[in-house]
C-alpha cells in the first residue's frame, strides 16, 4: 500500500507539473518591438478598426467622450459577466505604464504584464492573427503610440463577476493551448492586395468572428461554422450570418459606412458601434472588407 501511495503521488506530481507548464502564459521577447517606432496617426486607424472604444468607453459615452477608455461596459455570458477594464493611459488604473510589448502580449496572447491570463471575452483569439501579416507588429506599435495620446481616467477597473471554476485563470492556459488559433480561417486563395487587406480586417483587427460565429460548450468559436451566425450571449435574439450575404460589394461597403442595408433597414445594438468605427476608416478599407465577405464561399 505504501508503494502504491508513493507511485500515485509521483504520478500526480508529474501530471500537476505538466499541467502547470502547459498552462503557462505565452509572451513575446521584450525586444520584439524594440526597433519599431509607433506612428500615432496610423495608430488611430488601427484603434478604430479594432473597435477599442466600442468596449472600453463608458456605456453611455458619446462623441469625444468615447475616447476616454474608462471601461465599465458589461458583457453577459454563460460563464459569468465580464466587465471591460480601464485601458486609458492612466499609469495606475489604466495601461499608461505598459510598453509596446506589453500591449502586444495582451492582444496576441491574452497575457498581462504580470503574466496573468486574460479571459477570451477580450478578443485576442482574433487579434492573434495580426502576427500573420508582415506589418502586424508595426500596427501594434502604432496603436500603442495612439493610445498614449488619449485622455487618462483615474477610475478603477471593476472585477469580473465570474464564479468557480471559471475564476481560476490558470486554466485559461490550457484553453489557449487548444483553441487559440494563429492561422487564417478562410482557406480560399487571396491573390489581390484588397482581398488580403479585407481578410486582415475581418479575421484579425475587426474580429468579426467573435460575434458572428457559434461557440462550443467551453466558449471557443467553432471555425467550421465560421461567420454562419450565433446566439446572442445576452440571450436575446440571434446574431446573423455574414458568410453568404446576397448583397453587392457596393451594398456591403455602404452599410459599413452608414449602417443602412439594401432592404432599408439599419444597424442596431453593438453593430451600430461597429459601423461608427468603420466609418472612420478609409473607403478603401471598407471596400476591402466588402470584397472579402463577398468572396467567401
Amino acid at each position: 500500500m505504501r508503494r502504491l501511495i508513493i507511485r500515485l503521488t509521483a504520478i500526480l506530481a508529474v501530471c500537476g507539473f505538466a499541467a502547470w507548464q502547459l498552462s503557462s502564459p505565452k509572451s513575446l521577447p521584450e525586444a520584439a518591438l524594440a526597433d519599431l517606432v509607433g506612428d500615432a496617426d496610423a495608430g488611430a486607424q488601427v484603434f478604430h478598426a479594432a473597435g477599442c472604444a466600442s468596449c472600453h468607453a463608458a456605456p453611455e459615452a458619446r462623441g469625444d467622450d468615447k475616447l476616454v477608455l474608462v471601461g465599465g461596459m458589461r458583457f453577459a455570458s454563460p460563464f459569468g459577466t465580464f466587465i471591460a477594464p480601464n485601458i486609458s493611459p492612466d499609469p495606475t488604473h489604466g495601461i499608461g505604464g505598459w510598453s509596446k510589448t506589453d500591449l502586444a502580449n495582451a492582444m496576441l496572447y491574452g497575457t498581462s504584464p504580470t503574466g496573468q491570463h486574460y479571459y477570451p471575452a477580450f478578443p485576442y483569439g482574433s487579434y492573434v492573427r495580426m502576427k500573420l501579416r508582415g506589418d502586424g507588429l508595426q500596427d501594434l506599435a502604432n496603436l500603442h503610440a495612439f493610445m498614449q495620446t488619449l485622455p487618462a481616467s483615474e477610475t478603477p477597473s471593476q472585477p469580473h463577476e465570474v464564479g468557480f471554476p471559471f475564476n481560476i485563470r490558470r486554466g485559461l492556459g490550457l484553453w489557449k493551448r487548444v483553441f487559440l488559433d494563429d492561422y487564417w480561417v478562410a482557406s480560399m486563395p487571396l491573390e489581390s492586395a484588397p482581398l488580403q487587406r479585407g481578410r486582415y480586417l475581418v479575421e484579425a483587427l475587426g474580429h468579426c468572428g467573435e460575434c458572428h460565429t457559434p461557440r462550443n460548450p467551453v466558449g471557443a468559436p467553432i471555425n467550421a461554422q465560421w461567420l454562419t451566425g450565433a446566439a446572442n450571449p445576452s440571450g436575446e435574439g440571434r446574431i446573423p450570418a455574414i458568410n453568404a450575404l446576397d448583397w453587392s460589394e457596393k451594398d456591403i461597403a455602404y452599410y459599413l459606412e452608414t449602417g443602412f442595408t439594401p432592404d432599408f433597414d439599419s444597424a442596431g445594438g453593438h453593430m451600430a458601434a461597429v459601423v461608427e468605427n468603420l466609418a472612420k476608416l478609409p473607403a478603401s478599407d471598407r471596400a476591402a472588407i466588402a470584397a472579402y465577405l463577398a468572396a467567401l464561399p
